[in-house]
Formats: structure tokens, C-alpha cells, sequence
């Protein structure tokens, strides 16, 4: 039977269910998170990030959805909520539709996603965390993915407003981003990518350009830098070794690359980096 107060073993885990006050360094550190989609859900608290233009009273219940490699870093200190961690090879791979959508909330593209959630919404998602709780608890792994998958279903529910209905542009925003994940070391040209959806490189960027304001060029590079930051912040490997595995041919190269898209060196990138966490131990990173 699964303790639900155990430290995790994220390498052989699918899903980690944990009190959002309680997570342990063993959770914050564990290299394996790259690999698991978050969901921080924050009770009757502000949000951790900063909400423009707003001078009211802001506390409630938020949602935020972090994809997988993502290094953006969440403080949430002292907060009262729920952590839910899961892995994609939890869900149904033949569901295609519901992968969509679940891309779309997770906000593949940037991130994180954030959503603020009324009470009645709450209300129902407690009922299906509750559920799922027990069932993680008890290790049943048949009524966890089910429960998981309902509590995914109603997140989409609540951010669909957000969106237009899904038409083939929409759709093919999203099969790009899942070709990206998979082939954006070996594949750096958009003519790749147009070639897969069968449309014209022009057509993909027109479509981009459209939905996400970024051409595909610009969206692969965003994707190898993203990798790159994780490896520097989460790997042992050397910049000239990172530089290496990223399929750069040497490491002034990479440096360059890297300044231009960020604005500063990996060198740069790894020593504010480290001061950050350094300064805020009880930080998702």
C-alpha cells in the first residue's frame, strides 16, 4: 500500500499527490520532475505571480499548470493547497483530442498556465481530489488514472472559455508542438515540421504567427533553449558538454546562441541561477 506521506521516487513513479505545504526537498530537488506535468493548486491564497494593474483583493483559489522541462520558478513558501504531479504516459496515448486540450491548458508553449477558480468550480474539483486522494492512497493505480483523467477534464471545462472552439489551425498549433517535443534535436528547419502536417513551411508560420504571435523558427529555439536552461540548472554536464548534446557544433557557438535568445550568457544564466535557488529553498524549480 502506498504511504501518501512517503518521500517520492519520481524515477519510478507515475504520479506523486502531496500537501502543497509539505513537499520535501526530496520532491523540490529530484531531477526526475522534468519529466511530470505539475498542477499547484493554491487555497485561499494570492497568486505567486504578480497580476497587473490590480489593486484589489486578489486571494482565492489558483490553479497553476506547469508543463514538463519547464524551469520557471514558482515560490510557494508558507502557501496552503495541493501538489499533483503525473507523468504523460499515465494517460491514454490513443486519446488524441483529450491530449490536445490537456496541451492547450498546460500552456505547452510557454511556462505555465494559471487559472483562477470561482467557488462553485472549487467545490467540484475538491469532490474529485478527494477521491482521488483515497485511491492514491491505497495504490490503485486503475481508479488514480481515472480519477486524474475526470480531474483533468474538469480543468479543461473551466479554461475552455478562454478559447475559441477548436478549428484545424488550433489543431495543428498543437500537433506541431507534440512533433516539437520529439524531434526538435535532430530536426531544426521548419520545412520538417510542414512536411509532417502536410502544408508549406509558409503556411505553418502563418498559422503560428496567428495562434502563439511566433514563427516556427523562433519556436524551435525557444525549445532548445528551455532544454538548455534545464540541463544548466539541473544537470552536472559542463556548458562545452551541454553545448555538445544540444547538437551545437562548439561552445561559442552555443554561447552566442544562447546570449542572443536570452539576453545573457549560460555562464551568466547558471550563476543567477544558482543564487536564486540558493536564496529561495522553498521554491518549485
Amino acid at each position: 500500500m502506498m504511504n501518501i506521506n512517503a518521500l517520492p521516487q519520481l524515477e519510478k513513479s507515475l504520479i506523486y499527490i502531496r500537501n502543497l505545504g509539505d513537499c520535501p526537498p526530496s520532491y523540490l530537488n529530484d531531477p526526475n520532475r522534468k519529466d511530470f506535468f505539475e498542477i499547484v493548486w493554491l487555497k485561499n491564497e494570492n497568486p505567486l505571480h504578480g497580476l497587473k494593474d490590480s489593486r484589489e483583493e486578489v486571494k482565492g483559489d489558483w490553479i497553476y499548470l506547469i508543463p514538463p522541462y519547464r524551469v520557471h520558478q514558482l515560490n510557494k513558501a508558507g502557501k496552503n493547497g495541493e501538489l499533483i504531479s503525473f507523468k504523460r504516459a499515465i494517460l491514454e496515448e490513443e486519446d488524441k483530442e483529450f491530449l490536445l486540450d490537456l496541451f492547450k491548458i498546460f500552456n505547452v508553449q510557454g511556462e505555465f498556465s494559471c487559472l483562477r477558480l470561482s467557488q462553485p468550480e472549487s467545490e467540484e474539483l475538491l469532490g474529485v481530489y478527494t477521491l482521488l486522494v483515497q485511491e492514491y492512497s491505497k495504490d490503485n493505480s486503475i481508479l488514480v488514472k481515472a480519477l486524474l483523467k475526470v480531474f483533468l477534464l474538469k480543468l479543461i471545462q473551466v479554461k475552455e472559455h478562454q478559447f475559441t472552439s477548436q478549428d484545424l489551425h488550433q489543431k495543428r498549433v498543437y500537433e506541431f508542438l507534440m512533433l516539437l517535443e520529439s524531434h526538435y534535436l535532430a530536426d531544426r528547419n521548419t520545412d520538417f515540421y510542414a512536411g509532417k502536417l502536410g502544408i508549406s513551411s509558409k503556411r505553418l508560420n502563418q498559422i503560428l504567427k496567428e495562434k502563439l504571435d511566433k514563427t516556427g523558427t523562433q519556436l524551435i529555439h525557444d525549445r532548445l533553449i528551455l532544454e538548455a536552461k534545464r540541463k544548466i540548472i539541473h544537470s552536472e554536464f559542463t556548458i562545452k558538454e551541454i553545448a555538445y548534446d544540444l547538437g551545437f557544433s562548439d561552445r561559442p557557438y552555443f554561447s552566442r546562441f544562447f546570449k542572443k535568445q536570452t539576453g545573457e550568457t549560460p555562464e551568466e544564466f547558471q550563476k543567477n541561477a544558482k543564487k536564486h535557488i540558493e536564496t529561495k529553498n522553498n521554491t518549485l524549480v
